[in-house]
């Protein structure tokens, strides 16, 4: 499995310095991306390493339908600039998007990893952070039980998240008309709220540590649930830095190896640091 090696960056930083950045389900080709919110994060940090954690493209929606603002062109720019700038770029596959089982039929394969570019695609792969723990990074799909054993079951959830999602929207264009602001989600007030799923992400938290805990690893790094978290289990740190659909959160690492999970405002970062802390939705604001 592949680690990295020190990158060699080719501009001087840019904002606010740190060691990494992990994100996941981004979505880009859907409607519920928060492509700006993501893209003004972006220009906010700058980082050595760049891992995309699985779902940034929805091919999924984008083969029922067509969907590719401009916005969502600039967030793949983004990324593409800083690779280019040095910056090392993992781009971990998810469901939403094998992007390394496409490519491993047309590239050849280097190992355990796919060169585009700049860009290194893998399918997991390990971070050593600065203070020398090595953390696995995956998306996670492969123990969410129901994409193993019930995948019809996986598209029509997905169908029911559109939903919630298109409802959302709705919700917030009408809050936005009468001048407020809100950052409110439906479905995640369903997911803190309903106990099946609460259930669904305790056990999906409890599997993947297991199969850290085999691989021989200190933690993991994951995203796929759009549940951000930073908790340890049974000697296990489990990551999971959420998504840029509704909470818009990453994990980042700092100079010191800290790791810290972040909320984007829109404007700057609020930590969401303590052990066992959920990013849940922001509390409406003037």
């Amino acid at each position: 499995m592949p680690s990295h090696t020190e990158p060699k960056n080719a501009e001087e930083p840019l904002g606010v310095s740190c060691r990494a950045i992990f994100i996941s389900d981004v979505h880009l080709g859907t409607r519920g991306c928060q492509a700006e919110a993501l893209l003004s994060f972006l220009r906010h940090y700058h980082c050595e390493y760049l891992y995309l954690v699985g779902d940034i493209l929805d091919l999924w929606q984008l083969k029922r339908r067509w969907y590719w603002p401009p916005t969502h062109n600039t967030v793949v720019q983004k990324i593409l600039r800083l690779a280019r700038h040095g910056v090392q770029v993992r781009y971990v596959r998810g469901n939403h998007d094998p992007v390394f089982e496409m490519l491993s039929d047309l590239v050849p394969v280097e190992g355990e990893r796919i060169l585009l570019g700049d860009i290194q695609i893998v399918d997991r792969c390990v971070h050593e952070t600065v203070d020398g723990r090595r953390l696995w990074v995956i998306h996670g799909d492969q123990f969410d039980v129901t994409m193993r054993y019930a995948p019809w079951l996986t598209r029509l959830g997905d169908h029911g998240y559109t939903l919630l999602l298109f409802i959302n929207r709705r919700y917030q264009w009408a809050v936005r008309r009468i001048g407020l602001h809100s950052r409110w989600s439906l479905s995640a007030t369903i997911k803190r709220r309903v106990k099946q799923a609460v259930q669904f992400i305790g056990d999906y938290e409890q599997v993947l540590a297991q199969a850290c805990r085999r691989e021989g690893y200190e933690g993991v790094i994951c995203g796929h649930i759009h549940h951000a978290e930073i908790k340890e289990i049974e000697g296990i740190l489990y990551h999971n830095d959420g998504d840029w659909v509704e909470s818009c959160t990453a994990l980042v690492e700092h100079a010191t190896g800290r790791l810290e999970l972040v909320h984007w405002d829109g404007e700057s970062p609020v930590p969401l640091h303590q052990q066992g802390v959920t990013a849940g939705t922001p509390t409406a604001r003037p």
